[in-house]
């Protein structure tokens, strides 16, 4: 029979039925009665069906009827109803003696010259498989997370017991200068121990910057400066978070410049206070370690030594600048690091391989 004597219908049908069966993704044709027209082979390979057993059945008696839901009823109501956007829905399909399929769904009636007659495609997308890996990636990054904590905590009791061990050997050491070598090296690694505790109880590894340098500063206060001594450490400045390994370096520089205020700023007991200040202005920081004591020396050289040299090593690893000031009276050692975020400049800021401080609300890259 000659093409010419098929009605345009026919022949847009016999088109649509060829696109159907042949399309890669599980689909449905379906009649204004919700009765199967077509399936794609894709769908009879998915859900282990013929496509003569599928022909002629209502879409809620497929599968003995597991295919009627609530969700399925929703999504064809809406479909009925209009010619919009596609719809969809998430879907159980509870199978007998099978595992629980889970789909997601969308609907779309098409729009064609003979509009009498009503004709639902059906699209249905298998992601059980999908959603089970993604299960058992977040199940493996829990457990790594929780390892991961576990592990800082014991780091953080291990570090405290070498800082112990310090300690002990710095007081029976009749070296003078042993001593303050000791004294150093137990207040550095307390800094370490202090902010391992610290990651060991956060879940995402960032580091509320507040809550760690007051923390630090109570134990470096309490094993360096005495109940009946007239100087205070304080924190002070603004809330945000800073990634783990920035806290690292902010931690041990903090450290430093603390102790170098209680060795040099109040001599003969000499009453004061210590502040450390860290604040942000947009996508800039600054951290400033300040004391009232005596101030620097007036004439000679400035004092330089391990904690000068540490220092000047973290700031230069965050891409941050060192200043010493006077006060008066005291001193202000500033860590300043500071990003003109210009459009054409953004290419670069993201290459760079150091990340500073964020406020809580807002990210700031350095």
């Amino acid at each position: 029979m000659s093409a010419d004597k098929h009605s345009p219908e026919d022949v847009a049908l016999s088109l649509t039925l060829a696109i159907v069966t042949s399309s890669p993704t599980p689909l449905l044709l379906l009649d204004g009665q919700l009765t199967v027209i077509a399936a794609s082979a894709s769908f009879c390979s998915v859900f282990e069906v013929s496509a003569a057993q599928l022909t002629g059945q209502q879409l809620y008696a497929l599968d003995d009827g597991k295919w009627d839901s609530p969700q399925l009823q929703s999504l064809i109501t809406a479909t009925m109803s209009g010619d919009g956007a596609p719809d969809s829905r998430d879907i159980d399909l509870q199978r007998s003696r099978l595992p629980v399929r889970h789909l997601i769904v969308q609907a779309k009636r098409l729009v064609y010259l003979d509009l009498e007659q009503t004709r639902i495609l059906v699209a249905v997308s298998d992601v059980t498989d999908a959603q089970a890996d993604a299960t058992l990636k977040e199940e493996a990054a829990r457990g790594n997370r929780i390892l991961l904590q576990e592990v800082r905590h014991r780091v953080a009791n291990s570090l405290q017991i070498i800082a112990s061990v310090l300690l002990r050997n710095a007081r029976t050491t009749t070296s003078e200068e042993t001593r303050g070598h000791l004294q150093d090296a137990h207040h550095r690694v307390m800094s370490v121990a202090a902010l391992e505790r610290l990651l060991s109880t956060s879940e995402d590894g960032d580091i509320e910057v507040h809550a760690y340098f007051t923390r630090l500063c109570e134990s470096i206060s309490a094993s360096m400066i005495g109940e009946v001594d007239p100087i205070s450490l304080i924190v002070e400045g603004g809330d945000g978070v800073v990634e783990a390994r920035v806290s690292v370096s902010l931690g041990l520089i903090v450290t430093e410049l603390v102790i170098n205020a209680l060795k040099h700023a109040f001599p003969d007991g000499r009453p004061g206070k210590i502040t450390v200040d860290y604040n942000f202005h947009g996508p800039n920081w600054i951290l400033c370690v300040r004391d009232d004591g005596v101030g620097m020396p007036l004439t000679g050289p400035a004092r330089t030594g391990l904690g000068t040299s540490i220092v000047a090593a973290l700031a230069g690893q965050l891409n941050a600048s060192v200043e010493a000031t006077p006060k008066h009276p005291g001193t202000q050692v500033s860590i300043k690091h500071t990003q003109i975020a210009l459009v054409e400049d953004a290419p670069d800021f993201e290459s760079e391989p150091h990340t500073a401080a964020r406020p809580a609300s807002s990210a700031i890259g350095s």
